[in-house]
C-alpha cells in the first residue's frame, strides 16, 4: 500500500520580526536557571513524577521505538456505523504499490463498500504507533486510512461539560416543534459552499499592504437576513397555548355635565323656599 496525505492546511503563517526591521526573531534553547544557550546534543528528556525528574536518553527511546510499518496488518473488520466519529483524527489516501496489486486493492475496496465494514489495524509512522481504520469512500475505487484516537485519549464528556442535561422528558408538542425546526433548515451537504472567510480577509489584508494600498475594514453586515436557529423547544411560550387575556375593567363614565372624580354635594334636609314669582302678587 502507498500512503498519501489526503488533507492540507491553508492556515496563513507569519514570522516574528523586530518592529521597524526585517530581522527575524528566533527561539533558542536556554537554560532556565543560568540563561545560557544549550546545544542540542546536551539536551535529554525528563519525565516529571511531581517529586523528581526521571532522565531518559534519546538513544534509549530509539531502542524501544517501533520500526516503520511496511504493510498494514488488519486485526479484524467492524461495522463502520459502530465507530464513533469522535475517534477519527486524520485521513490518508491509500493506493496500490504498483500495478500488480491493483486487482487486490479493487476487490478489498468493493468488499468494504458493500459490507459497510472498516478494517481495524495498528500502524507505525514517524516513530509513533497509531490505531487506524481502513475504509472505502464514496468516490468509487478509493480506499482511505484514518488514524484513530486511542480509547484512553478520549475525555469524559460529563467531566468536561458538567452542565449536560442528560435525559429530559419532553411533550409530544415539544418534540414535534424540534423536528419542524430541523426540517425547516434541512439542506444538502455541499462542503464547497463553506469557506474560511477569516483566511480570505487575512489574504486581502496582506495583498493590500504589499501593494502599498490602504486597506479598508470589510463591511461585516450580512447582505441578507439569516434565518434564526434559536433552539427553545422547552420554552412555555412556544410549546403551550397562551391563556386568553381578560380585558381590564374600566370605571363607568361620569354623567354628562359632571366632572369625573368630584363628589356630589349632599342635599339639605327640608324643603328649599320657592322664590319664583307667583301670578297676581
Amino acid at each position: 500500500m502507498g500512503l498519501y496525505t489526503a488533507t492540507d492546511s491553508h492556515t496563513i503563517r507569519f514570522h516574528q520580526l523586530h518592529r521597524g526591521t526585517a530581522d527575524r526573531i528566533r527561539n533558542r534553547r536556554v537554560n532556565e536557571r543560568t540563561g545560557d544557550e544549550v546545544d542540542l546534543a546536551d539536551i535529554v528528556r525528563g519525565y516529571d513524577t511531581e517529586s523528581e525528574y526521571v532522565i531518559v536518553e534519546p538513544q534509549e527511546l530509539d531502542e524501544i521505538a517501533p520500526g516503520r510499518s511496511r504493510s498494514i496488518d488488519v486485526a479484524g473488520f467492524v461495522d463502520l456505523d459502530t465507530v464513533d466519529p469522535v475517534f477519527f483524527d486524520k485521513t490518508y489516501f491509500l493506493g496500490p504499490r504498483g500495478f500488480q496489486h491493483g486487482k487486490v486493492y479493487a476487490l478489498l475496496e468493493r468488499a468494504l463498500a458493500e459490507s459497510n465494514k472498516a478494517g481495524i489495524a495498528t500502524f507505525v509512522m514517524r516513530g509513533r504507533e497509531y490505531l487506524v481504520a481502513l475504509k472505502a469512500e464514496e468516490v468509487e475505487g478509493l480506499l482511505t486510512l484514518h488514524t484513530l484516537h486511542w480509547a484512553d485519549e478520549l475525555r469524559d464528556p460529563h467531566a468536561e461539560a458538567p452542565d449536560l442535561p442528560g435525559k429530559v422528558e419532553a411533550t409530544a408538542a415539544e418534540g414535534k416543534m424540534a423536528m419542524q425546526l430541523i426540517d425547516a433548515l434541512a439542506m444538502e451537504w455541499e462542503p464547497e459552499a463553506f469557506h474560511d472567510s477569516f483566511r480570505e480577509k487575512v489574504e486581502a489584508l496582506v495583498k493590500a499592504k504589499a501593494a502599498g494600498e490602504t486597506w479598508r475594514r470589510p463591511n461585516l453586515r450580512r447582505s441578507r437576513p439569516v434565518p434564526s436557529t434559536s433552539w427553545r423547544p422547552c420554552a412555555p411560550a412556544l410549546s403551550e397555548p397562551k391563556a386568553p387575556r381578560t380585558p381590564a375593567t374600566r370605571p363607568p363614565h361620569p354623567a354628562p355635565g359632571r366632572r369625573a372624580g368630584r363628589r356630589r354635594r349632599p342635599r339639605r334636609s327640608g324643603r328649599a323656599p320657592d322664590r319664583r314669582p307667583r301670578a297676581g302678587s
